[in-house]
């Protein structure tokens, strides 16, 4: 399947506190809150929602196109992706600007606090999606981005006549109830945790129906209780895949869309495609940053076989030749 990944592409400064942020926190002088936590750790990572996804993708066997605004610093991030197997001949580079760069704490307790700088992805919008003309995607992935990029490829999207994936997560307190509805209604699919789905449902005033009853079907994470994949038939739990150890959680998310997208392209069932993101996000859980983590498909189906019995249908990934080469 022709993967088209919009959304941002970034650094990731990823750091780690040793100690509890609960414990700087004081709920009645929340109004003049200032913190400030000496981190014992800083590592800078490449990262961003579309590469993530993508990464994840390729690792699977596919050959996603990133659809992107970037900095005059992304030359060596581009040479990394094309190595990993991603197609970065779509990622703008914007004169005068840096790539964007998000900057997140951890704790022990994996709580984080994090903030992004946009960078070139407030440019977003200079990237068209009416420029591939004859080269449109099979499906396109509409990820955090620039706020009017987002209702530009949504909107696009719709005159095209191409299926998409609604992922707004992040970017949900920046768009408004239209532009939230805009993208609600006729999208393929709408991926969320279970914190944005209440937010949409406050933000967009609409309830959990409507959303499905507008939406192909609907894709809710709930950390360690799962996954709930909900279609137009039935509803199907998803439980985590048990993890080797923790090391971060950044980009869990994002290597779960991979995950399940894969087997999605594969034409398999709901199940089988939620395990599948179940297992790349636990893969990802195991490293250090969005893009630490490596396997083969065969390693992979194999690690999947160790927890769920898929019956033979992974057969069709395991054979998949090596493309990866990072």
């Amino acid at each position: 399947m022709d993967i088209l990944l919009t959304g941002s592409v970034a650094y990731d400064y990823i750091m780690k506190f040793p100690g509890y942020f609960r414990d700087h926190i004081l709920p009645d002088q929340l109004d003049s809150i200032c913190l400030s936590f000496l981190v014992e750790s800083m590592d800078r990572q490449r990262g961003g929602v579309a590469p993530n996804i993508g990464y994840t993708l390729a690792l699977l066997g596919e050959r996603p196109r990133l659809w992107a605004a970037v900095g005059e610093d992304f030359e060596e991030y581009r040479h990394w992706l094309v190595n990993a197997g991603i197609d970065a001949s779509g990622a703008r580079v914007i004169p005068g600007v840096f790539t964007a760069s998000f900057f997140a704490n951890t704790d022990r307790a994996n709580a984080q606090i994090a903030s992004f700088y946009p960078g070139a992805m407030a440019h977003a919008t200079q990237l068209s999606l009416h420029e591939l003309k004859n080269d449109l995607p099979d499906l396109v992935v509409i990820s955090p981005n620039d706020p009017a990029a987002m209702d530009l490829y949504v909107h696009e999207c719709k005159e095209l006549d191409l299926p998409y994936v609604y992922d707004p997560s992040q970017q949900l307190v920046r768009l408004t109830p239209q532009e939230l509805r805009a993208g609600l209604e006729g999208a393929k699919a709408l991926f969320v945790n279970e914190y944005e789905f209440a937010l949409i449902q406050k933000v967009a005033g609409i309830t959990p129906g409507e959303i499905h009853k507008i939406v192909g079907f609907v894709v809710v994470t709930k950390g360690k209780h799962g996954t709930s994949i909900v279609t137009q038939e039935a509803t199907y739990e998803i439980p985590v895949f048990p993890e080797r150890r923790v090391v971060d959680p950044t980009g869990v998310g994002d290597a779960f869309r991979g995950g399940f997208l894969k087997g999605y392209a594969l034409g398999l069932d709901w199940e089988t495609c939620g395990r599948m993101g179940s297992l790349a996000a636990t893969y990802c859980l195991e490293q250090e940053g969005t893009q630490g983590h490596s396997y083969t498909p065969r390693e992979f189906v194999n690690r999947y076989r160790e927890v769920f019995d898929d019956q033979g249908k992974l057969d069709v990934l395991a054979d998949l030749p090596v493309t990866n080469r990072v």
